[in-house]
């Protein structure tokens, strides 16, 4: 009976899908035995069953456990509309492996899961949800809706990025562009989410960055920038002391250095850069949140649910 139900929940859900119901309710678990214990993840409102109304959207597990009857409460409108928004330039696949199998964590990877357990999240709360994916380029954009043909439509364009995994071109990012352009394209006040490195290989200053974040909050806009990154490499240089060869993911640009000649440079040059962009965020009124690969996916959850409360 077991493997019946396993074959089902295959046929019904993707692999993506199945990830994501995992990561949530292990997260979820997790707050039961936390300080936040109590933190209200409940995703159904309930009335009083009134005699003579359909019974189509009873819930007969409470009936089961009180013998009194609740009807599941719809809203005609959903609580809260979310655009999540991803990097999908060459620059998030660092860790770069030439093989990069399955299983192989890096940026757009963790990127892709976060985003995929938000939509799992949002569905489950009634919320509505779109896609934006870009690069040099907005190359995905849906609006926010909350249906479930939608949430299926959203998990095979993250299926698609997961399949992307040779990188065959050398997908620059022109992040400013982008968020401009995504600015504009959310009629809608929204909770703007967006997980990218920012690193901006356009040629343009951080000033256009910056810029493109605070068009989203002049639209009234919220937003929460999860700073995706594998801290150890990416910021503190941890590379044993010898010979490496270093490639730009996005312009192929080599490098061969010794890390302790560059480390100390290149540690500071990162640090400025990191906390000039926190600094904006907070300038903006933006949440700026650390998001490394290697920490796993808590780190992304429980900010999304405390934005939400405040939210609402």
């Amino acid at each position: 009976m077991s493997q019946v139900l396993h074959n089902r929940e295959f046929q019904q859900f993707s692999h993506l899908e199945l990830i994501a119901k995992q990561v949530v309710e292990g997260f979820i678990t997790g707050l039961h035995k936390s300080p936040f214990h109590g933190f209200s993840v409940e995703f159904a409102e309930h009335r009083l069953y009134n005699t003579g109304e359909s019974t189509r959207h009873m819930d007969w597990k409470i009936y089961g456990r009180t013998e009194k009857l609740f009807v599941k409460k719809y809203e005609e409108e959903t609580n809260l509309r979310c655009q999540l928004v991803i990097d999908s330039s060459s620059s998030m696949y660092f860790p770069y492996s030439e093989k990069n199998k399955p299983g192989h964590e890096n940026k757009i990877t963790f990127a892709v899961h976060s985003a995929a357990a938000l939509i799992h999240l949002l569905k489950k709360q009634r919320d509505a949800f779109g896609l934006s994916i870009f690069s040099d380029s907005v190359d995905v954009h849906t609006p926010a809706r909350s249906s479930t043909m939608h949430s299926k439509l959203l998990f095979h364009e993250l299926e698609n990025i997961l399949q992307q995994r040779e990188l065959t071109a050398k997908k620059k990012t022109s992040a400013a562009e982008a968020l401009h352009q995504i600015a504009e394209s959310i009629h809608k006040r929204s909770l703007v989410i967006i997980f990218s490195d920012m690193m901006d290989n356009s040629g343009k200053a951080n000033e256009a960055i910056f810029s493109a974040l605070q068009h989203l909050r002049h639209n009234k806009h919220e937003v929460i920038l999860f700073h995706v990154n594998d801290s150890s490499k990416e910021f503190n240089f941890e590379f044993d002391n010898r010979p490496y060869r270093f490639i730009d993911l996005e312009t192929g640009e080599e490098l061969r250095v010794v890390p302790n000649e560059i480390r100390q440079s290149y540690v500071e040059a990162a640090q400025k850069f990191k906390k000039e962009l926190m600094l904006r965020c907070g300038q903006f009124n933006i949440d700026f949140i650390e998001a490394d690969i290697k920490q796993g996916y808590r780190q992304v959850l429980l900010p999304y649910l405390l934005k939400r409360k405040k939210m609402t």
